[in-house]
């Protein structure tokens, strides 16, 4: 074991899976939604301080909780909580460099490192965001996660306009589908909203060139304000080619890992709106390197958001600590349990269509661990 102050040496780490089948499955670029999956990362010290973070599934919960449970427990146990330098170093040279796991490190460590940031601020009795050297303050959101699907445009135009009575001024639309039909669907809401709605664009890895090529002089036209992962994350040259085909600027970094992948995203340049997702990146300690890498570019940093309350909660404060902050991205989805029971609500959007970070020590997110024992992971894909 390793020395720390016993107060606040990790004592246990504990991963879970946990998923739940889904009735109305919302139709994307990457397929038709079946189940939620997500995963929750419970660190306790020697002291009894608990803290809370959330790993992202991967689309195979079971391997990935399974890394947390056993190869990263066994590399940081009887560390320090608050050493979180110390700890992401660590599973770094014993895991992530050499003869690692790649993305499922990545995703694993990141709940680890919210849990190990909560740890800290319950410890010092400080919200994140002050934790972090931040200030309470609204953070402009859009209506994301799994929801404005494809569908009939009349019915996603239905969907906007609830999502807008609701206090949204700017909407992700999901693209993917056929270019024919996604430029049918973007016409439609703009000519209902009018121009001071906020769109987005999020083809969800769906498209090729030719498709970009197609809906890039419709997305110019329509005032769209990024067009979002039209291509796999690692297809660098096919980002640099679609960079020179239209005003509207590319969006991409929910699939790139730590700050190795985004400086080679940052200094392409084909890409102009960040999304580092703090479930997979490498947690709180990466995104916010990533987020000082994107400074020095003047980009503005757009967090992708996961499933639950946990994700949520630390990307808001992580946007009020840093000096290039974007959207927050709120999930709208009708159906999720891990943000509507598994955990408190942190994204409460105000008059203004803004979000702001809450006062209580840590992340300020109660987790219900009955649900966790109710809900077992599920295995098998999310998407068919």
């Amino acid at each position: 074991m390793i020395n720390a102050d016993s107060s606040l040496k990790i004592a246990r780490i504990e991963g879970f899976a946990t998923s739940f089948p889904v009735k109305q499955g919302v139709t994307l670029g990457i397929g038709r939604a079946v189940k939620r999956d997500a995963l929750i990362v419970k660190v306790t010290t020697e002291s009894g301080i608990v803290g809370w973070g959330e790993s992202h599934h991967g689309r195979c919960p079971g391997a990935i909780v399974q890394l947390i449970n056993t190869t990263l427990k066994q590399l940081v146990l009887g560390m320090d909580a608050s050493d979180v330098v110390g700890v992401w170093s660590r599973i770094y040279q014993r895991q992530l460099a050499s003869h690692g796991m790649g993305t499922a490190c990545a995703l694993a460590m990141s709940g680890i490192d919210q849990a190990l940031w909560d740890i800290r601020g319950k410890a010092v009795g400080w919200p994140l965001y002050k934790l972090l050297g931040g200030s309470r303050k609204p953070l402009p959101a859009y209506a994301g996660g799994i929801s404005l699907g494809f569908q009939p445009p009349s019915e996603l135009v239905d969907e906007v306009e609830a999502l807008r009575a609701q206090g949204y001024r700017t909407v992700k639309l999901r693209f993917g589908d056929t270019a024919k039909r996604d430029i049918e669907r973007l016409t439609a809401v703009r000519e209902a909203c009018g121009d001071d709605l906020g769109i987005m664009v999020d083809a969800n890895t769906g498209y090729t060139l030719a498709d970009v090529r197609k809906v890039m002089p419709a997305l110019d036209a329509l005032g769209v304000l990024w067009l979002e992962e039209p291509f796999a994350p690692h297809d660098y040259r096919s980002y640099m080619d679609a960079s020179q085909l239209g005003a509207v600027p590319l969006a991409a970094g929910e699939n790139h890992f730590t700050r190795f992948e985004f400086n080679r995203l940052i200094a392409e340049g084909a890409v102009q709106v960040l999304q580092p997702d703090l479930s997979k990146t490498g947690g709180i300690t990466e995104a916010l390197r990533i987020a000082a890498m994107a400074s020095s570019e003047k980009l503005p940093i757009h967090p992708h958001t996961s499933a639950s309350g946990l994700n949520m909660s630390a990307s808001i404060h992580f946007l009020a600590a840093i000096d290039n902050p974007g959207y927050f991205e709120a999930d709208v989805a009708k159906e999720n349990l891990f943000r509507d029971a598994l955990t408190s609500r942190p994204d409460l959007l105000d008059e203004n269509g803004c979000v702001t970070p809450g006062d209580r020590p840590g992340l300020g997110v109660d987790v219900d661990e009955d649900f966790l024992r109710a809900h077992p992971g599920i295995e098998g894909p999310a998407y068919v």
